[in-house]
């Protein structure tokens, strides 16, 4: 398995639409090689941290590299403080 991990700073007023957006953006078409993904929050803080797992980098990769892929982030980003700070890697099961 191969995936991400992203540091995100929420603007307060965007908490909810973030969830909103996230949640549609899972209702379209199938992403090849998405597992699933999940958000580690904290009521009373701006940071959120999204964790996404795919098959394989080989997937990863092709959805970054994916045109769709862009417009769903510049959809979230909108509602950010800031930029993520990414870290990809693979994941090992422990």
């Amino acid at each position: 398995m191969y995936g991400t991990v992203a540091k995100m700073r929420v603007k307060p007023e965007n908490r909810e639409q973030l969830k909103k957006v996230m949640d549609a953006q899972m209702q379209g078409d199938p992403i090849p090689g998405y597992q699933r993904s999940f958000v580690l929050m904290e009521n009373d803080s701006d940071v959120n941290w999204l964790f996404v797992i795919f098959d394989d980098r080989k997937s990863y990769d092709a959805n970054a590299d994916d045109p769709a892929q862009h417009e769903r982030y510049m959809e979230m980003r909108a509602l950010l403080e800031e930029d993520p700070e990414w870290h990809d890697g693979m994941i090992v099961e422990g």
